[in-house]
């Protein structure tokens, strides 16, 4: 397949375009390279004769336009959006014209150009919080609780009406929390294990006892081909890894993890956590109910959250340089 993917410099994306070269598609990445879009994290692609890149903003038609241009497109995959919670509290604009207008702006764009499918790739977020024992399922009601949220399900309800009024083959994702290698130091698990190597004060919002389902990447971006294989069009998919975990209990067990590789006794850094004053809104459950994917797509997660975790702590360990990388960047861009 030709595949026009946007933010695929980012986490989920990187780890998308390995999996999807690694497969034999080709794939033309459309990323604005902003902050949190990291070109090295495409360094080692395989066939990297399939691969080309174009910078551009989702919220920028003619840029969009330019890049459709290249050559005829089976799918587009929407990776593309500004997606820490924080930062949505502190300046919600900026996530609601690239989250929204870009959503619509590409919609627009992919159809016109007859790009056969558009996927939306959304979160468990716009879900709200989730009480109890329950779980969310495809019959939740939308709840967001923060800009970040509220922006990606009004995404995802343009994205669908584009199938219900033009019966444009648009399908929508909507999956927990990920964790791996290339995802942005001020998310949850990396910047425990940065703050970690760096000797630093380890952050956990209020108690602590906020629960998050965990999903190894890899599994989300099988996931994601699942739907574009077997899915069908005007349908939500929700992935999950039956991992859940509290904060605070997750904090914990990346630094004891840490400190056996470096060989140290787990007090010191145990001593590092820091409860600090909770982020407004903050859900305090997520946890998904996949079971329709499994018996739609024949999808289930394979990767064990201790495994996968382990091995996304030795990544971040082995690649220490990406990270003064992109440290260096940050202050550069202060």
């Amino acid at each position: 397949m030709n595949l026009f993917i946007t933010g695929g410099a980012g986490f989920i994306g990187s780890n998308f375009i390995h999996m999807a070269l690694a497969r034999g598609h080709r794939v033309l990445n459309f990323d604005a390279l902003t902050y949190a879009g990291n070109l090295a994290n495409l360094k080692d692609i395989p066939h990297p004769e399939n691969y080309s890149f174009a910078e551009g903003s989702i919220t920028n038609a003619k840029a969009v336009e330019d890049a459709l241009a290249a050559r005829p497109f089976d799918v587009c995959i929407n990776f593309a959006a500004e997606s820490h919670v924080d930062r949505s509290i502190e300046a919600a604009r900026i996530f609601t014209e690239t989250n929204v207008l870009g959503a619509v702006i590409l919609l627009e764009s992919m159809r016109a150009a007859g790009v056969p499918m558009f996927l939306q790739i959304s979160t468990d977020e716009v879900y709200g919080s989730v009480t109890g024992s329950e779980r969310f399922s495809r019959a939740s009601p939308i709840k967001p609780s923060s800009p970040y949220s509220a922006s990606k399900a009004a995404a995802d309800h343009l994205a669908l009406s584009f199938y219900h009024t033009h019966g444009y083959d648009v399908r929508v994702t909507r999956c927990t929390n990920n964790y791996g290698r290339f995802q942005y130091p001020e998310k949850f698990i990396p910047t425990i294990i940065t703050r970690a190597i760096a000797g630093e004060p380890i952050p956990v919002y209020g108690d602590g006892q906020q629960v998050r389902d965990w999903i190894f990447v890899d599994d989300h971006c099988e996931g994601i081909f699942s739907v574009i294989e077997r899915g069908k069009p005007g349908c939500v998919y929700l992935f999950g890894g039956s991992s859940e975990v509290k904060n605070i209990d997750l904090a914990t067990s990346v630094l004891r993890s840490i400190a056996q590789h470096q060989d140290q006794p787990p007090d010191a850094l145990l001593s590092k956590i820091e409860h600090v004053r909770d982020r407004p809104g903050h859900d305090r459950r997520y946890a998904m109910d996949w079971s329709s994917s499994e018996i739609e797509l024949s999808w289930r997660p394979k990767t064990n959250f201790q495994e996968g975790l382990e091995r996304t702590i030795e990544w971040y360990l082995n690649n220490q340089e990406w990270l003064a990388e992109l440290q260096a960047r940050a202050q550069v861009a202060q």
